[in-house]
């Protein structure tokens, strides 16, 4: 049987310093140091050229997932608010991912340069604590859903439509079209008055009319107004919900009439306020949240063109001056 002789890698005994390599660079030929230059330059060469193909390779999959994941979540019918902030997500992990890649092809120690990101990460984020409080913001606020794109909301001493929500801060127009940027950390820990929430309103008028007046022909004259508006809730909000064909925010109607008993919703008008030159009633009526503003300055005409049909005046302002002779004191 024929004995292989069992051959070992010599190993150096120690490294190299840079010192060292120095030395030996100075006391190779002129031949042999070119050999070497060239050879280094055309193998960077080629790690440079496949460095750059792999980039451009990894940003055209990036940009075809980006597109698929997008075009999944919107046939899903993901709401937008997710869906925008998950694309933005996927974006940034993605390219991250690709310029390691390409660093480490260029021979560059992959695990010195995260090492290094992962500091420059700490101080940064050290420095940015208000910033990472709105990007965890964010996420809270996409997970919890306390408003969507949309809604139109208040908050922060801003009211306006929900137009977008960004990875740290959400974009609020105000109805007269100026973008308002919140940061995302307030708004995820401060109180949030969504009125897009429920489908319903209740809408208050208060109409002031004048001493001597009939309340009863003034408060039947108002009911017929609102009556004729096929937008107000006659008298139930399930029943308007079945009569518009909505779908009920408790799922099955059958399982809601059990959990959630009707309200009366009917229009009432009363009296307010016995004020200094009026008497005032306060109006109350429900519709859709939709319909708020509409219903709010329709029914506001409606009452200023149609009450003195009924005999009922609006008052001004009234001050009784009693004037007295010197021989009535």
């Amino acid at each position: 049987m024929i004995q292989i002789p069992d051959i070992q890698p010599q190993l150096p005994d120690s490294i190299p310093s840079a010192h060292q390599e120095l030395e030996m660079i100075k006391n190779l030929p002129v031949d042999e140091l070119l050999q070497r230059l060239v050879s280094a330059t055309v193998t960077f060469a080629i790690n440079l050229a496949i460095a750059i193909a792999v980039f451009y390779l990894g940003r055209f999959i990036i940009g075809k997932l980006y597109r698929l994941v997008g075009n999944i979540m919107l046939r899903r019918k993901v709401d937008t608010s997710i869906t925008s902030f998950t694309l933005s997500m996927i974006r940034i992990v993605l390219y991250f991912i690709l310029i390691v890649t390409v660093i480490g092809i260029l021979g560059i120690e992959t695990s010195s340069f995260i090492a290094l990101f992962a500091s420059a990460g700490v101080a940064i984020g050290m420095a940015l604590s208000g910033t990472l409080q709105n990007f965890a913001g964010g996420i809270l606020i996409l997970l919890l859903k306390p408003y969507r794109i949309g809604d139109y909301i208040e908050a922060q001493g801003y009211a306006g439509t929900v137009r977008e929500i960004q990875i740290f801060s959400t974009i609020i127009c105000t109805p007269d079209n100026k973008s308002i940027i919140v940061p995302n950390g307030p708004l995820s820990t401060s109180s949030i008055n969504n009125y897009s929430k429920e489908d319903y309103r209740r809408v208050d008028w208060i109409v002031s009319i004048s001493y001597g007046d009939n309340i009863d022909a003034a408060r039947k004259k108002i009911l017929e107004i609102i009556a004729s508006d096929d937008r107000i809730v006659k008298q139930y909000i399930e029943d308007d919900r079945e009569l518009r064909g909505l779908p009920h925010p408790a799922g099955d109607p059958a399982l809601a009439k059990v959990l959630m008993p009707k309200s009366d919703r009917t229009p009432v008008v009363k009296v307010n306020e016995l004020a200094a030159s009026s008497v005032d009633l306060k109006i109350s009526a429900w519709t859709q949240t939709s319909e708020y503003w509409n219903v709010f300055y329709d029914i506001n005409e409606r009452i200023y063109n149609e009450l003195p049909s009924a005999g009922i005046n609006f008052p001004f302002p009234q001050m009784d001056v009693h004037l007295t002779t010197p021989d009535e004191k």
